[in-house]
């Protein structure tokens, strides 16, 4: 697989399936090089085993969500703008109505059970900021007074001058009059502009003031969300959940922050349960190492736990609720697969769809599941849970498989303190010996999985072998796997990856050990700088958006609030015993520092700082800035920046860890 070849990674998103089960609808999404962006549209396919058929023609459509009658499908495409907008369409296909108009764009949204409204989440600028006035240039918007210790946020910018507010709306019948934008005119002395014409009820604003919302969902007269309070002064990570009436007469609380929950997902069952994932942040409000996110019930205003977040993952895996009767389809994030979950209300749980995949959605219906997973030989597939039977209904895969891919060999390895490191080594055909690249992932609460992975492919097509692990702080293995690290950063995280790396080599003779190189990014980016700093071994590294100085972290991230005082603690004596740029001077491996102008979340200045060190001292070191990128380059960022950055890494190595 070449860089180029990005373009074959089709991913399916959530899918959303008939109410007699006999159809079911998904999106899609790819990188676009000549477009330079993701693009995609929604389709259908007829159950059991219709051929799936493009059901719309826009650019970027995603989202798709049914009426409860099944016959009306809403999405979310982007306006003349560029802001998603959530339109509908007649479920067998056919021209969208656009039914709302956000200027900041809609983020999410649902049904009523009844199909007669729609609830949705969109910012809402304050005045005379982000376009709000016409001809008014970010530049010349008056300055920013912030008291809040949030303040901006990865991807998006600053946020407490545009608040996520819930607003409800009649939906429009997919044979409504379109949505027009009014021509230019003359306008007399005490005449307006000319107003949009939608021809559905205007938008109704159901919540207002300094707080953001997430999460909707329809609770008889009433839409259910997720409240979050921008603080003042302390780090506060609980959320409330609140019920606004939609005829704007009141709201209730419904979770409240005493809970102590950190909400995530919210819905509402058929016969009106209030259903969450949330986790517990402890004592002090902030604790989010390894959360411990679990399925819970509102009942009579207590809320039960039915799902025990020591030995079941639902955190941070795109997870969601879907219903079968009364019981509870999530998915669960186990040793570098996702499986689907099924969850009774007393508590019990069983295996609805395992083996090999990562479940990315999933939706239920008259004893059919369809889900969106990923495979080891497919980036994104559309699959149906009938009974016993697994039946794949798509073939997105079949053009990454056609530009070669290596499958790779799973691997188990013991640590030097006897600890059972898990991972995966691919490599090129042939004998070798390959020159190996060790490959670190972020979070650290996150993990490697079985899925299709273009990192790791690419480095294979140009002939290195590529060895990754999920070292302890990593996600999928229980949660004291995760939480061991915490304020031990670069131990025996540290210890793991590289006893994975030696089992790896001594086990494989095509792999050879005296050519190894060394990459990560994010907290990946951390524990390679901290790796080069404490092993001299390694030929070269690349380090990507890292988390690298712990001591301006707090000042400078969008979670610099509670992140660093989390994972590495407050002291002076607690950060610099865990800082890479406290062990900066010890580094001499040549080190090529990658990161993105509007990275918020490791922030530009912690690349610069340590490059400009490693420059300081004489070690070979380079920096490479891509614009207009976030932290989410490699996995969302512009495809032709994605291209380039595989370029980059591969001249690298081809410097520093020539296959040759």
């Amino acid at each position: 697989m070449r860089a180029n070849d990005i373009e074959k990674l089709v991913s399916v998103g959530r899918p959303d399936i008939g109410p007699d089960g006999s159809f079911a609808v998904f999106a899609t999404s790819r990188p676009d090089l000549a477009a330079n962006k993701s693009v995609g549209q929604l389709w259908r396919v007829e159950l059991p085993a219709g051929t799936p058929r493009r059901l719309t023609r826009g650019t970027a459509d995603s989202s798709p969500r049914l009426s409860s009658d099944g016959a009306r499908l809403a999405f979310l495409r982007g306006d003349a703008k560029g802001k998603a907008q959530v339109f509908v369409v007649d479920a067998g296909g056919g021209e969208p109505v656009q039914a709302t108009d956000a200027p900041a764009g809609v983020s999410q949204f649902a049904w009523s059970p009844d199909g007669t409204a729609l609830a949705y989440v969109a910012r809402v600028p304050e005045k005379g900021r982000y376009g709000s006035v016409e001809g008014l240039d970010a530049s010349a918007e008056a300055p920013r007074r912030i008291t809040s210790i949030r303040w901006h946020a990865n991807g998006l910018g600053y946020i407490a001058d545009r608040p996520a507010h819930v607003f409800v709306i009649a939906a429009p019948a997919p044979d409504s009059e379109p949505f027009y934008e009014p021509a230019p005119r003359v306008l007399g002395d005490d005449e307006k502009p000319d107003a949009k014409r939608l021809l559905a009820a205007e938008a109704t604003q159901l919540t207002s003031g300094a707080a953001s919302h997430s999460g909707v969902a329809f609770l008889g007269d009433e839409v259910v969300t997720v409240r979050d309070v921008l603080e003042s002064d302390t780090r506060d990570l609980r959320t409330t959940l609140v019920a606004i009436r939609t005829d704007e007469s009141g709201e209730r609380e419904v979770v409240s922050r005493d809970a102590g929950l950190s909400i995530d997902e919210v819905d509402v069952a058929p016969d009106g349960t209030v259903v969450i994932l949330a986790n517990d942040v402890g004592p002090e409000h902030v604790d989010f190492v390894a959360p411990g996110q679990a399925l819970h019930l509102v009942e009579d205003g207590a809320v039960r736990r039915l799902t025990d977040p020591e030995t079941i993952d639902l955190g941070e895996v795109g997870s969601h609720i879907a219903f079968d009767g009364d019981d509870i389809l999530v998915q669960d994030r186990t040793r570098g697969r996702v499986r689907l979950l099924r969850v009774a209300r007393s508590g019990e749980v069983s295996e609805v769809l395992g083996g090999d995949v990562e479940v990315a959605g999933h939706a239920t219906a008259r004893g059919r599941t369809v889900a969106a997973v990923a495979t080891p030989e497919s980036f994104g597939e559309l699959v149906l849970v009938d009974g016993d039977a697994v039946t794949t209904l798509t073939a997105f895969g079949a053009g990454a498989a056609a530009s070669g891919i290596s499958v790779p060999a799973e691997l188990t390895v013991e640590g030097r303190d006897g600890y059972p490191v898990h991972g995966w080594v691919a490599k090129p055909d042939g004998d070798g010996p390959f020159p190996v690249v060790l490959q670190i992932h972020g979070g650290p609460y996150a993990s490697y999985g079985v899925h299709l992975f273009d990192e790791t492919q690419v480095l294979v097509d140009a002939g290195y072998a590529v060895v990754y692990s999920n070292p302890r702080g990593s996600a999928g293995y229980g949660r004291q796997h995760g939480r061991v690290i915490r304020q031990a950063m670069g131990t025996v995280d540290f210890h793991d990856v590289i006893d994975f790396l030696e089992g790896a080599v001594d086990g494989d003779p095509s792999l050879d050990g005296s050519r190894v190189g060394i990459m990560g990014g994010s907290y990946g980016g951390y524990l390679t700088a901290w790796a080069i700093a404490h092993d001299h071994r390694f030929a070269g590294a690349i380090v990507e958006r890292g988390f690298l100085d712990p001591a301006t972290f707090q000042g400078t991230s969008d979670i610099g609030s509670f992140f660093g005082d989390e994972y590495v603690g407050v002291s002076f004596d607690d950060i610099q015993r865990q800082s890479p740029m406290a062990v900066v001077g010890d580094v001499t491996t040549p080190t090529l520092v990658v990161h993105s102008e509007l990275d918020f979340r490791c922030p530009l200045e912690q690349a610069t700082r340590y490059y400009t060190a490693l420059k300081r001292q004489g070690t070979p070191a380079e920096l490479l800035v891509f614009p207009g990128e976030n932290h989410e380059l490699t996995r969302g960022g512009q495809p032709r920046h994605r291209v380039q950055r595989f370029e980059a890494v591969l001249d690298w190595w081809a410097r520093y860890l020539p296959v040759a």
